[in-house]
């Protein structure tokens, strides 16, 4: 299966400790995305997102720096036993955090939808949630 990879880099007006939190927080995610989170902070654990159409597991928890992800959404298209890996790395700029985030080894067919999902579903709602 042929792959594609994935880079944004976001601006987020609060420090790298809170935007970690904002993922990585079961109450905090489901409040700005809309859809149950089910998440732990701690590497290892599995993880849920969008009421169950997002899954995987936390293999790096660094708290305010860096998470990186095993990924893999629900939906026809997407393999059963292939899971892509994210990364999010924070970074303590004048105007708050800036996040690299790289997502890699998406389905090619999958990875445009995947891409602007990223920025509907995540990033747009929590810039957001912390402008409230």
């Amino acid at each position: 299966m042929k792959t594609k990879d994935i880079h944004h880099t976001k601006i987020f007006h609060t420090d790298p400790d809170d935007l970690y939190k904002c993922i990585m927080d079961s109450r905090i995610h489901s409040s700005f995305t809309g859809g149950e989170a089910i998440i732990e902070d701690k590497e290892g654990a599995e993880f849920t997102a969008f009421d169950g159409y997002i899954s995987g597991k936390n293999i790096i928890l660094e708290r305010g720096k860096k998470i990186v992800q095993t990924w893999r959404a629900e939906e026809e298209g997407w393999p059963e036993d292939h899971f892509s890996e994210a990364t999010f790395i924070f970074e303590k700029v004048k105007e708050g955090t800036k996040l690299e985030f790289f997502h890699t080894g998406i389905p090619e067919h999958k990875a445009e939808d995947i891409s602007k999902g990223w920025n509907d579903f995540y990033w747009e709602p929590l810039k957001d949630f912390l402008n409230r």
